[in-house]
């Protein structure tokens, strides 16, 4: 048999790499070769309708990695080795399968040893169709094709599924989303987008401190309590609870009816009172002047403002003078199987009675526009868009869930760049394909449920389900992780999970309960914070392992920085369950202890920023432990960690340079993502001296892995004083005064 990576159907069998994947494939499925040894599966029906449920197959006998929306508005991963265990509206669908590596020496002898390669499935998006897959008890993998609308409709769809094949599972899902990029044309791979500055600088959320109570005072009082204490906040999302709305269904002085809360409607663009009273405690009576104010008293770089990307939870008011231009009307949800499948949620629910006062699509790009425009004029700098999934049910009689995503999405995008500098936007509550393969120039997005700081046992379900929707949303978007309170019993657990993200750090504290050492591990003392390159994302060998619920695996999280890898580990068992899922009988839920290894070769492509004086081992330094040890790229360190606590490694490639010094920097010691902090590493010699030149942002404690003691230290051009230990081979400096490039020069 001839083994080729493209996938094909032989015998009904869906082959791949020689290997069967799927068995029992319909006579109806249909596969369409695509480039680079992938394909597309798609089918036909003998009848044309709006929803279609067809069956690609029988899986069984492999290990797979699920991501799927467990409500309308997140996913989560999911684990299993059967077609049974895929759930409904799975999005990204990763195989991992053993093969004998076929042995090409005729002189050797033994067995062939297993390989493993990965198979990769995506549901997209064809036409007017959106994709999920699903199983069934039978072991049957589906696909759910729908529109959304019932007068669209078809009987055929040929590319709703994308299949690829690669030896390495992070490879094959970036060049995957990357053909998927340039074969359909509607988002872009996060490589071809303009990130946000805010990103690089620490953040303060309104949410959590004050949810919609919030006003300017409480603002202000937020922001100088972070000053007194030394780490100001560099921008400001003003969230819910600016806007003027009105509740239709409350009338004062009885009780709340439960659901009308997210019926809420915006009467205007403008903000509402306690954001322009003369009578402010703030000193301010206009949005402009408050934001004025404390962008000059506090430092702010970026003040950004929430609203839904349909208005407000309910959209808009249509009797509103100021709405009746958008055309607005009363419409109600329509909730496709799939989004009732698996969790409901209270606000599409509440909505199906209530309904939401939707634009017209026609008019949308007006209403945004005009909406940023006042909001840009008042010193407004960008938008987090919230509830942006409510779309997909609102899709009947506009031409569909994707067609009115897309055309929302995209008068959303060509508004903010309109408006705002950098793509200042956040879109939140937006798992839904729909919207993640019409992301055009959004580049950033929240990548998990919300922190819920009185919710113990949610804390390691957002660590773990963030790290796991990283491996797809990483591919088009920054992931934001959300905020975290500093002053809570999971704030290092959450704050080392930021810190190695590669995305925002923002927290949600309220005015005085800050814990300042937390917050100092993760923000210089100018407000920037040392942010890794890319998403992270669970290390090759926990992709298929449940963190939180098979009571034995530890959590590795993997990220680089310009010259060394950073690797998170996280004890997320015995803390909480996955929605859906029930509790093992026999798996206690009391915390654990679980020990697991951790090693250079964790961290994927780290040889690309180990330069070219690599001499194959690494220095790793363990930020809470303080130790150091030298590794090669396959050796390991034992770690053991009870439920919620972690433990960060700067991974740093060592160079042999000049005198056979053996030389890797490491970082700012005190910061949980030390290595962030290094931007570049030189050698020449000088005056008959080996002298290797550093590069450093920030200032503190900075350490570095040499074999042999400098004769001398130099910062700045000025002497240092510095500390090596023989033993282990760390050498330490004090790196005084501000956070600017600092120039270290060690000469031996």
């Amino acid at each position: 048999m001839t083994i080729t990576a493209a996938p094909c159907v032989n015998d009904g069998c869906l082959m791949v790499r020689g290997k069967v994947v799927l068995t029992h494939v319909p006579t109806n499925i249909i596969l369409s070769p695509g480039i680079s040894g992938a394909a597309f599966l798609g089918s036909t029906s003998p009848i044309s309708t709006s929803r279609h449920v067809f069956t690609l197959g029988i899986l069984e006998g492999y290990k797979h990695l699920c991501l799927y929306r467990f409500k309308i508005w997140w996913m989560i991963p999911g684990y299993g080795k059967s077609g049974s265990e895929i759930p409904l509206e799975t999005q990204l669908l990763l195989l991992e399968i053993k093969e004998e590596s076929i042995v090409e020496d005729d002189d050797s002898s033994g067995p062939p040893t297993p390989t493993t390669f990965y198979v990769l499935f995506l549901p997209v998006l064809d036409g007017d169709f959106r994709t999920s897959l699903q199983g069934t008890p039978a072991n049957e993998l589906q696909f759910c094709a729908e529109s959304g609308d019932a007068n669209v409709q078809n009987s055929q769809i040929l590319e709703p599924v994308f299949i690829s094949s690669g030896d390495n599972p992070f490879e094959l899902i970036k060049n995957s989303i990357k053909i998927l990029e340039k074969h359909k044309g509607t988002f872009r791979h996060i490589e071809n987008k303009k990130i946000p500055a805010h990103l690089d600088w620490f953040g303060w959320c309104t949410w959590d401190a004050f949810y919609t109570e919030v006003n300017p005072q409480d603002i202000k009082e937020g922001l100088q309590s972070f000053s007194d204490g030394g780490c100001s906040p560099r921008y400001l999302i003003i969230d819910d609870g600016w806007q003027d709305t009105v509740n239709e269904f409350y009338k004062e002085g009885e009780p709340l009816i439960e659901g009308t809360q997210f019926a809420t409607r915006l009467v205007d663009i403008k903000e509402n009172s306690k954001f322009k009273s003369s009578e402010s405690e703030a000193g301010c009576n206009k949005l402009h002047e408050f934001i004025n104010m404390i962008k000059g008293k506090y430092g702010l770089k970026y003040v950004y403002v929430w609203h839904a990307l349909t208005g407000y939870w309910g959209g808009v008011l249509p009797s509103s003078e100021t709405m009746k231009k958008y055309n607005p009307k009363i419409v109600y949800p329509i909730q496709s199987p799939g989004n009732i499948g698996n969790l409901r949620d209270i606000i599409p629910d509440s909505l199906e009675k209530y309904g939401v006062g939707i634009i017209d699509p026609q008019k949308i790009f007006d209403f945004y526009n005009d909406l940023h425009s006042y909001l840009s004029s008042n010193g407004v700098d960008g938008v987090k868009v919230d509830a942006q999934n409510l779309i997909e049910t609102l899709g009947s009689g506009f031409g569909g869930r994707v067609s009115l995503t897309r055309r929302y999405q995209q008068a959303l995008e060509q508004s903010t760049s309109r408006n705002f500098k950098d793509n200042n936007l956040i879109c939140c509550m937006s798992h839904n394909s729909d919207s993640i393969y019409s992301w055009k120039t959004s580049a950033v997005a929240r990548a998990s449920e919300d922190f819920m700081p009185r919710e113990p046992t949610f804390q390691t379900l957002h660590i773990a389900s963030v790290a796991f929707n990283s491996l797809l949303l990483g591919e088009i978007v920054v992931p934001d992780w959300d905020m975290f309170h500093s002053k809570h019993d999971t704030a290092e657990f959450h704050g080392i999970a930021r810190a190695i993200g590669g995305c925002a750090v923002y927290v949600s504290d309220k005015p005085g309960n800050h814990d300042f050492e937390i917050l100092r591990k993760l923000v210089l003392p100018d407000g920037s914070v040392l942010r890794a390159k890319h998403a992270g994302r669970p290390t090759r060998d926990c992709l298929f392992r449940d963190p939180v619920m098979d009571g034995k695996s530890l959590l590795k999280i993997w990220n680089l920085n310009k010259l060394s890898g950073v690797l998170g580990v996280f004890n997320c068992q015995g803390a909480g369950s996955w929605p859906l899922k029930q509790r093992i009988k026999d798996m206690p839920s009391t915390p654990l202890v679980i020990s697991g290894n951790v090693s250079p070769c964790d961290v994927e492509f780290i040889e690309d920023v180990a330069g070219e004086n690599w001499n194959g081992d690494f220095a790793v330094y363990a930020f809470n432990s303080g130790s150091l040890s030298r590794l090669p790229m396959n050796g390991n360190i034992k770690v053991t960690l009870a439920t919620l606590k972690c433990e960060t490694f700067t991974i740093s490639p060592i160079r042999v340079l000049g005198e056979g010094v053996h030389f890797a920097p490491i970082g700012l010691l005190d910061m949980y993502n030390s290595g962030g902090a290094v931007e570049s590493i030189d050698e020449n010699m000088k005056n008959s001296s080996e002298l290797i030149k550093i590069k450093v942002r920030g200032c503190g404690r900075f350490g570095a892995y040499t074999s042999l003691k400098p004769g001398s230290c130099m910062v700045d051009m000025e002497e240092e004083e510095f500390i090596y230990n023989s033993e282990n081979g760390l050498l330490t400096l004090d790196l005084t005064g501000d956070c600017n490039f600092r120039d270290i020069e060690f000469i031996y």
